[in-house]
C-alpha cells in the first residue's frame, strides 16, 4: 500500500486553505563564536521569492520584545524581496481574545509594518486534522499530567525544560493527550544567525504533544502545518525557540515538506536580566505608543540591534537600508 502523503492543495493563496491573499493592512476584527552570521542560507535580495511570517498569540497587548521580533522578521523578508505574512496564533481559545488580535494589527500598522496576507489558526482545524492523519502511526495516547511529569523527573535542559521520559509509550491508553514518538536521532540544521545546530530528539526534546487531552491543537503541529501550507521559507523568532526548530524539522520531514530556514534572534531582557513578557507593563505597546513616535521606537530597535550607533528616530525605509543580520548581536540584549 502506498504511503499516505500530506497533500493539501499547494495553492496556498486561497480561502480554501484558510489563507487570505489580502490587500495591505486588512482589518482583523471586523553565528558563530567569531561573530559571523550565516545569512548565506537565506534567499538573496531581489529574488522576489520566499516569505517570512510574524505569528503572535492574541493573549494580551504586545510588548517591546514582540515588536522587536516583528520588525526583524519584516526587515529580513523585505531586504530579500520576499513577502511578510501575519498569522494570528489563537488556538488557545481560553486565553485568546479578538480584541487583542485587533490591537496587534493596529500596533503593527502604527509602525508601518504592512503584511501581504494573513490567516488565523482558529480557522484551520481541518488542515491540522489532515496532517494528524499522516502522523497517526507515530503517536500514542498519554495520561501523564504536567504535575506527574515534574514530580517524577528533574529538568534536563538548562532552561528548566523537562524532557518527557515516554512513560505512556506502551500503556495503550484509550484517552489522553496525543504524543508523537521521536527516534533517538540527531537533527542537524544551520540557523541563519547562530550557525550549525545539532539536537538529539530523544535526549533534548522527548516525545512531544500534538493534541492536548482537551482536544486543542498543540503549538508544534499547528505551526508546522501553517508554515508548510502558506509557503513560509524563513522563520525569524527569539532564540528561546531554537530547540523547537528540531521538533518542527522532524514534523516537516514526516509530512514530506521542506523545512524553512530558521533565523533566531537574541532575546530582549529587562533590567533584572529576565526575558521581556506581558508582565513588563512599562514596555507594552500601550505605554510605548504614549512615549515614542513610530520613528523613535524604530530607532530604539535599530540601536538595540547595533544597526545604528545611537537611539535616534529612523523611518522604516531608512532602517531597511542599514539592516544587516551580521550587525545583530548573538548575546541577549538588556533594555535599560
Amino acid at each position: 500500500m502506498a504511503e499516505k502523503k500530506f497533500s493539501v492543495s499547494t495553492d496556498t493563496r486561497t480561502t480554501e486553505n484558510g489563507w487570505t491573499k489580502a490587500p495591505l493592512n486588512p482589518p482583523l476584527g471586523g553565528t558563530s563564536q567569531e561573530g559571523k552570521t550565516h545569512v548565506e542560507a537565506l534567499p538573496k535580495r531581489g529574488s522576489g521569492e520566499g516569505a517570512s511570517r510574524f505569528a503572535p498569540s492574541p493573549t494580551g497587548r504586545m510588548h517591546l520584545g514582540n515588536i522587536y521580533c516583528a520588525v526583524l522578521s519584516w526587515l529580513s523578508a523585505r531586504s530579500r524581496g520576499g513577502e511578510w505574512l501575519l498569522r494570528i496564533e489563537d488556538i488557545d481559545t481560553q486565553r485568546s481574545r479578538r480584541e487583542y488580535a485587533d490591537q496587534i494589527a493596529d500596533d503593527l500598522l502604527w509602525l508601518g509594518l504592512e503584511w501581504d496576507g494573513f490567516c488565523r489558526q482558529s480557522e484551520r482545524s481541518p488542515l491540522y486534522e489532515e496532517a494528524l492523519a499522516v502522523l497517526r502511526p507515530y503517536t500514542y495516547l498519554c495520561q501523564c499530567s504536567r504535575a506527574d511529569i515534574l514530580a517524577s523527573q528533574a529538568p534536563h535542559e538548562t532552561d528548566g525544560r523537562v524532557v518527557y521520559a515516554g512513560t505512556c509509550r506502551e500503556a495503550h491508553h484509550t484517552s489522553g493527550a496525543l504524543r508523537i514518538r521521536v527516534p533517538d536521532t540527531d537533527i542537524t540544521f544551520t540557523d541563519a544567525h547562530y550557525g550549525p545546530q545539532r539536537v538529539n530528539l530523544a535526549e533534548h526534546c522527548g516525545d512531544f504533544i500534538l493534541r492536548r487531552r482537551d482536544g486543542a491543537w498543540a503549538y508544534q503541529l499547528a505551526v508546522v502545518v501553517d508554515d508548510a501550507l502558506t509557503g513560509v521559507t524563513e522563520v525569524v523568532r527569539g532564540r528561546d525557540l531554537l530547540l523547537s526548530a528540531a521538533q518542527q524539522i522532524h514534523l516537516f520531514r514526516l509530512l514530506g515538506q521542506e523545512p524553512p530556514v530558521f533565523c533566531h534572534a537574541p532575546l530582549l531582557l529587562n533590567a533584572a536580566g529576565q526575558r521581556l513578557s506581558k508582565r513588563d507593563v512599562a514596555l507594552d505597546m500601550g505605554q510605548l505608543r504614549q512615549r515614542y513616535t513610530p520613528q523613535q521606537l524604530l530607532g530604539l530597535i535599530a540601536h538595540l540591534t547595533h544597526c545604528i550607533d545611537k537611539p535616534e528616530a529612523i523611518s522604516l525605509d531608512e532602517f531597511l537600508q542599514v539592516f544587516d543580520w551580521a550587525k545583530v548581536p548573538l548575546d541577549d540584549i538588556v533594555t535599560s
